[in-house]
């Protein structure tokens, strides 16, 4: 008896040995594994960051009047509040949906910063003039009064088509210079879910798409077209954007004025590089001078990289 309950017991310690060793390979080789994402890799799924501050803080403080700050303090890395931002005034519907895309950001933060170290929340620059600086570049002239994005639903939806976008062709952009499949798969994760965002915010626009913004007298295609053609200018990247109505042969198949969802000739999503994105989210037309949504610029060692040759050059 006293045999057979010491064998048992060597059997269980051997278990038990095996189990920890089985659990000691397995951490050894899910570090090794994250040690093996590229560089190239991290700075790409780094630089998306600052694009998903901006989201995360633009429709979390328009649904619920605050910001990461009060609702995930831990995702901004002790980053600067954003200047301006503040509550919109919405119907139930669209605050409803606002609200989600603001946790659906919360998430994409989340994620990000479990595949790769990431950067604390730049300077956010989410004030209504800011809003109305793109406005006024994209029409040319001054809106009086100036835009307001917090102002109702049209004015907060139109000022939400400037934002998702430009992440979601950033994604298609990323996608076939990244090498790791945990980084592929991170960006086919996040680029469903922006480009699912976009759908929705230019649906409910394009239900709107002949209503006149007040008081300017401009319908809201009208809104759409000028911004999209802002964007295309300051990208200098070529035709890369388009409102919600165009002309038949700009449209799917060449058949058709309405865009409800913006493509190419064979309806696939557009990209962009990081410095277009940068041109575009700085309002200057220049991936080297800062201003905009960021007026401190942005983040991570791509955005880095061209501030720095402006201080190499300056020295």
């Amino acid at each position: 008896m006293a045999l057979s309950t010491s064998a048992a017991s060597t059997t269980a310690l051997k278990t038990l040995l095996l189990l920890l060793l089985l659990c000691v390979s397995a951490a050894i080789y899910i570090e090794n594994d994250a040690e093996e994402l590229p560089k190239s890799d991290v700075d790409l799924l780094e630089f998306p960051l600052n694009l998903e501050y901006l989201e995360a803080e633009f429709f979390s403080w328009g649904a619920f009047g605050r910001g990461l700050d009060r609702l995930a303090p831990n995702l901004a890395m002790g980053g600067p509040p954003p200047i301006g931002a503040k509550k919109a005034r919405l119907s139930p519907i669209v605050k409803d949906i606002i609200a989600q895309f603001a946790l659906q950001e919360f998430g994409h933060l989340r994620a990000i910063k479990k595949t790769v170290p990431g950067f604390p929340r730049p300077l956010l620059n989410l004030s209504a003039a800011s809003f109305a600086t793109i406005m006024n570049n994209a029409f040319g002239k001054p809106l009086m009064p100036p835009f307001d994005p917090y102002a109702n639903d049209i004015n907060y939806l139109l000022a939400s088509y400037v934002v998702p976008y430009v992440g979601l062709t950033g994604y298609v952009g990323a996608n076939p210079k990244l090498q790791s499949s945990t980084a592929k798969r991170l960006v086919a994760g996040l680029l469903g879910v922006e480009s699912g965002q976009d759908a929705v915010i230019r649906a409910l626009l394009y239900e709107r798409a002949m209503v006149k913004v007040l008081p300017y007298g401009y319908t809201v295609a009208e809104f759409t077209n000028r911004i999209s053609m802002l964007r295309n200018k300051l990208g200098k990247g070529g035709l890369k954007d388009e409102g919600l109505i165009v002309k038949p042969a700009q449209g799917a198949e060449g058949r058709i004025a309405g865009n409800v969802l913006a493509g190419d000739k064979f309806s696939l999503a557009f990209d962009r590089t990081p410095e277009e994105i940068l041109r575009i989210v700085y309002g200057s037309g220049k991936e080297n001078k800062p201003g905009g949504f960021y007026p401190k610029g942005a983040d991570g060692k791509i955005a880095k990289s061209y501030l720095a040759d402006v201080v190499k050059y300056r020295g």
